[in-house]
């Protein structure tokens, strides 16, 4: 997969032949320099910008013939997104802010059960009735966290998760991801600037000028989640 910005001497390869393929249930780290393409990458990802050439697989389906409409919908229930702020609407309560991606989806089957039980899962059942700009940092991110999973995607796309934490909360939030790829058997991609944060990880991918390497090889993207 190639991605270039801009035409003729202007032009910019953001991403150079990447390719590569996500298991189900891991927790993969995407990791590089400022400038080095790792966000031009989660956007391709997430479906959230086109590549200028190559394909991006989501479950076996070609995602870069999708009109629009039916991108944004797919996008809406395959994939789950936790930013490094999170973005919570203020005026609205922990729980009813989990629901919103389901109100997107317009999906009503069970579905303040099921974010009731996420907010048991990461922890927050107590605070889900307080408003949004009532509750820590942390407990914040965990909500959003929640907010990813309310649809059950195939991946949690997870754009510097803990770079707006202190230390000891940023642990936390790493160790909630860790768990939740082990108990929900759920698939992480998580770009970040500092990976010895999160220790132990299935596998790292840098990139770096555009390029994608995996240890000290470099791998030629398909992203695959089944």
């Amino acid at each position: 997969m190639n991605k270039i910005y801009g035409e003729g001497e202007t032009a910019v390869n953001a991403l150079r032949d990447v390719s590569f393929s996500v298991k189900k249930g891991e927790l993969l780290l995407i990791v590089g320099s400022s400038g080095s393409g790792k966000s031009t990458l989660l956007n391709m990802i997430g479906l959230l910008d086109r590549p200028t050439s190559g394909k991006v697989f989501l479950d076996g389906i070609d995602t870069t013939t999708l009109n629009d409409s039916e991108l944004s919908s797919f996008r809406n229930s395959k994939l789950g997104f936790v930013f490094q702020f999170a973005n919570l609407l203020s005026d609205l309560t922990v729980l009813e802010n989990i629901l919103l991606p389901r109100k997107i989806q317009r999906t009503n089957e069970s579905t303040v059960d099921d974010a009731k039980k996420l907010l048991r899962t990461v922890g927050l059942e107590k605070q889900m009735n307080n408003r949004a700009n009532k509750i820590s940092g942390g407990q914040a991110q965990r909500a959003a966290i929640a907010r990813g999973l309310i649809n059950s995607p195939s991946i949690v796309l997870a754009d510097e998760p803990t770079g707006n934490l202190d230390s000891v909360t940023a642990e936390i939030i790493v160790q909630l991801m860790k768990s939740l790829v082990k108990k929900l058997g759920q698939t992480f991609i998580i770009v970040t600037h500092d990976k010895h944060q999160f220790g132990d990880v299935d596998r790292i991918i840098t990139i770096k000028d555009g390029h994608a390497f995996e240890g000290e090889e470099q791998r030629g993207m398909e992203v695959a989640a089944s």
